[in-house]
């Protein structure tokens, strides 16, 4: 069981590396090979929207995401985490979604219209922290992240929402928001391992 944690803020440290890192130790407790993707530390560009995977399903342009795809495809869950920026998730996170155009590419050229109607690679969760105490704060970041999931093959199976936390550290104060996080990461792999 392949668990693929991936760190979306440009921040080190930060709120939402904190609630993934519990996720991932719940994942880790379940007997999980646990690994993860830290944004912030790879040069990832947009999608170029130039056609080059239309094709094929492979991305044409050359930089760190060449050596996220197999990691991406390689895992049985996914967690993606990200502090909520206007309402939408992170740049550097956005930048790595979009890249999977390539992925969602090789989907369609593989699968039928009707055999995509099927999600059979894994399963895929979302943790989000945000400052704000808007109710539609987490509204667009979820389907962001079931579009993403989608085009990995996975089903999207909700996460871990918090809001009104902004000072850097202050998740340490939401031992509730930890222990789901953990919890999550628990029955996450209890899951995928039932579906198997």
């Amino acid at each position: 069981m392949k668990v693929l944690g991936i760190y979306g803020s440009p921040r080190k440290g930060g709120n939402t590396d904190i609630l993934l890192d519990e996720a991932l130790k719940g994942a880790s407790s379940a007997g999980a090979e646990v690994s993860s993707i830290r944004n912030c530390e790879l040069s990832i560009s947009g999608c170029l929207e130039c056609g080059g995977c239309d094709d094929t399903g492979v991305c044409v342009v050359e930089d760190d995401m060449q050596s996220v795809y197999q990691q991406l495809l390689d895992a049985d869950v996914i967690f993606l985490a990200s502090p909520i920026f206007f309402y939408g998730i992170t740049s550097q996170a956005k930048a790595l979604i979009d890249r999977c155009q390539a992925l969602w590419c090789r989907r369609s050229l593989e699968k039928t219209a009707e055999e995509r109607k099927t999600l059979q690679g894994g399963r895929g969760y979302l943790l989000a922290v945000g400052a704000t105490k808007g109710s539609n704060l987490f509204e667009g970041v979820q389907l962001v992240a079931k579009y993403f999931f989608d085009a990995l093959d996975m089903s999207y199976e909700g996460g871990v929402f918090v809001r009104s936390v902004e000072g850097k550290g202050d998740m340490a104060k939401h031992p509730d928001s930890l222990k789901q996080a953990f919890d999550l990461g628990v029955s996450a792999v209890a899951g995928s391992k039932q579906n198997a």
